[in-house]
């Protein structure tokens, strides 16, 4: 019987689609997420079909049928077909069913019924399909209770979920990840089982993970995902760096607050101000060294000294194992996370303009992300506090604005450089160099002298003077 969603495929692709189905003789669904996204009124434009018998054959016809235009692409060994029309990725897979190995999360795969396919899939709400065969258009089959679930906002395995994370255990992550992105409850069967089995993740590659994790941290409320990972005991598995960061420690009555529980307020601040990942990723890692730092100190209480120099030693070793880029991403979030605290260092004190050049300088053209990053740092509940805070970060913005201005400190290159002192002083690479460049770089940034030539030279000079060196004219 014809669904009501029915009207939302009632367009001229998906009735083509029906009727070269329909010339094969084989039967034809639109299947998984596209279905789900329907339901959810989300966009979507990769559409995957499933056929009883071979998916090759409809994928050519319909190439055929809609000329040019239409690109193919056959992948034999998968019995796998995609086509590309326009802007949309169709594809097409024969009906099939899987059985596992216990040591690898590649399926043996043979032809199979609609019944058998749909089974296999990982979640109710992906497990639904919509006919669109001519005398069956419309005909949606939900044998587990996909739509019911979607209006429950609840993830769930079709079959018993011990059986579906052990045969492919990157299924655990992507309900999370569905949780996530969704702000859906993972059923309480279905979390246990995920609890159960989290030791399964050791045969997913890091690749694989990894994809399900940026796709967390691209949600609207990053926080989800990850919580849900610590709870269930996947977290000190694919980052035990992070899941150390649980827990408070007293000691004397006094204890230091949950610093996971803070991490994870950060990057859901950041993520309502920006959806650069990376600088999401930075807001993970801020503290990434505390629990290595923390020490008591019976005058002051916890301390945590150094903990952003030390994170920022950490981050090369985090990303390789967990197989993140080690390029320009990595660099820009050890970069964020060694000078996340030196704007809130300036809002503390007095806001100098010397102060307000260096971070400048360091900061680069990344100075708005570690402003953006420093903001969202700021988590206390006595809301005078944080309000006090934020009214000082607007003056440090501002004058940083007066600052750039007027010196050009972003991206600052030395007037002088260190070819022009060899040449003045007819010297090779040596120690004195890195002397004198370091004093001129210093007086621009206290503000003794403006970042001009002129005033570079003389001091240079004088510099130079007092190593010992003369000018050869």
């Amino acid at each position: 019987m014809k669904h009501p969603i029915a009207q939302k495929i009632d367009t001229p692709l998906f009735h083509m689609v029906g009727e070269v189905a329909d010339s094969l003789n084989r039967e034809c669904y639109t299947v998984g997420g596209y279905v789900r996204d329907l339901f959810l009124n989300r966009q979507s434009k990769d559409i995957d079909f499933v056929t009883v018998g071979s998916g090759i054959d409809v994928a050519e016809a319909l190439a055929n049928k809609l000329g040019r235009g239409a690109h193919l692409c056959v992948f034999q060994n998968f019995g796998t077909a995609q086509v590309k029309y326009k802007s949309t990725e169709i594809e097409f897979v024969g009906a099939r069913r899987e059985s596992y190995r216990r040591d690898s999360r590649k399926p043996i795969v043979e032809d199979g019924t609609l019944d058998d396919d749909i089974s296999r899939r990982d979640f109710t709400i992906n497990a639904m399909a919509l006919c669109v065969n001519n005398d069956r258009f419309g005909e949606l089959i939900d044998k587990f209770g996909g739509v019911e679930d979607l209006q429950q906002k609840i993830i769930r395995t079709p079959l018993d979920p011990d059986i579906t994370f052990s045969d492919d255990p990157l299924r655990m992550m992507r309900a999370v990840r569905f949780a996530t992105q969704l702000n859906f409850t993972i059923f309480p069967e279905t979390f246990d089982a995920i609890t159960r089995n989290a030791h399964r993740i050791s045969i997913i590659s890091k690749e694989r993970i990894n994809d399900e994790l940026m796709k967390i941290m691209s949600s609207p409320k990053p926080s989800i995902g990850w919580k849900l990972l610590q709870q269930c005991g996947l977290l000190k598995l694919i980052f035990p760096e992070l899941d150390a960061m649980k827990g408070v420690e007293v000691v004397n009555g006094r204890g230091h607050k949950d610093n996971f529980f803070h991490t994870l307020e950060v990057v859901d601040n950041v993520a309502l101000k920006s959806t650069d990942v990376w600088l999401r990723w930075a807001a993970l890692m801020h503290d990434i060294a505390k629990p290595v730092t923390k020490r008591w100190d019976n005058n002051i209480g916890w301390t945590f000294h150094n903990h952003n120099f030390i994170g920022a030693k950490m981050i090369p070793r985090i990303f390789r194992s967990m197989k993140l880029p080690l390029n320009e991403k990595m660099k820009y979030v050890q970069k964020l996370v060694e000078l996340h605290m030196r704007p809130i260092a300036l809002v503390e004190e007095e806001v100098t303009d010397s102060a307000v050049r260096r971070m400048l300088f360091e900061a680069g053209d990344d100075i708005e992300d570690l402003m953006t990053l420093s903001e969202a740092d700021i988590t206390s509940k006595n809301q005078e506090k944080v309000r006090r805070f934020l009214d000082n970060f607007t003056i440090v913005r501002q004058k940083l604005i007066e600052i750039e201005e007027k010196d050009r400190i972003r991206n600052f290159q030395p007037p002088i450089s260190g070819e022009d002192i060899m040449q003045i002083f007819n010297i090779p690479p040596c120690r004195e160099i890195g002397l004198i460049k370091e004093h001129i770089k210093n007086a621009i940034l206290d503000g003794k002298i403006p970042n001009e030539r002129d005033a570079a030279y003389t001091l240079m000079l004088e510099k130079a003077a007092e190593l010992g060196l003369k000018p050869i004219n």
